[in-house]
């Protein structure tokens, strides 16, 4: 049995499939860790999603990851489960990009999910109120300056927010980079889990 699991969440018309492609640039910090990358549950265009983004503004987000929780902790539950980590969820971590970003941190914000540590490429805290994580949540935020997706300005945004709540807030900002995940970013969520799991 692996020591640790991670969890690859993708973003909006993406997969498992292309996520996953970190996994090999995580593993040689993470020695006996199991890496997953599911689908998200919902089709767009020739990928997935996790919660539809048609017609999705910023006041009608929350309420749209509210909904999308049910599909996603089933698929989480049945990952854990299988992989046999239902006990030991302190030895999980989510590693998100984008959309899965905004599911990742939704995880811990909400309280739903004790994981070790949460890896959030690219995202934004769109968690509705009232945010309720557990005190000593560990968060590593990754985001490009030149990001025109979501803002750089959606770090500080989760920080704010999570921070005085007890969450252990880290950030990782990278300037020039866009809406992308790049290898300094890997190397810097490598780092940050290989300490989780230590």
């Amino acid at each position: 049995m692996s020591d640790s699991l991670v969890i690859l969440l993708h973003g909006v018309g993406s997969s498992g499939a292309d996520i996953g492609g970190l996994a090999p640039a995580l593993a040689p910090a993470l020695p006996n860790t199991k890496f997953v990358s599911p689908d998200g549950p919902g089709r767009f265009n020739a990928g997935h999603q996790w919660f539809c983004v048609t017609g999705v503004t910023t006041e009608n987000r929350p309420a749209r990851v509210a909904a999308a929780r049910p599909s996603f902790d089933a698929i989480l539950s049945d990952i854990i489960g299988r992989e046999g980590f239902a006990g030991r969820l302190d030895r999980v971590a989510l590693v998100g990009f984008s959309q899965g970003s905004i599911m990742a941190l939704d995880a811990i914000a909400s309280g739903r999910w004790p994981v070790a540590g949460v890896v959030a490429f690219s995202g934004r805290l769109a968690s509705p109120e009232p945010l309720e994580p557990i005190k000593g949540s560990k968060l590593l935020l990754v985001h490009g300056t030149e990001d025109h997706m979501m803002p750089v300005a959606e770090v500080a945004n989760a920080e704010a927010k999570l921070s005085p709540l007890g969450v252990a807030t880290s950030r990782f900002i990278q300037p020039g980079l866009g809406h992308s995940v790049s290898a300094e970013g890997v190397a810097e969520a490598a780092k940050f889990l290989g300490k989780l799991f230590a």
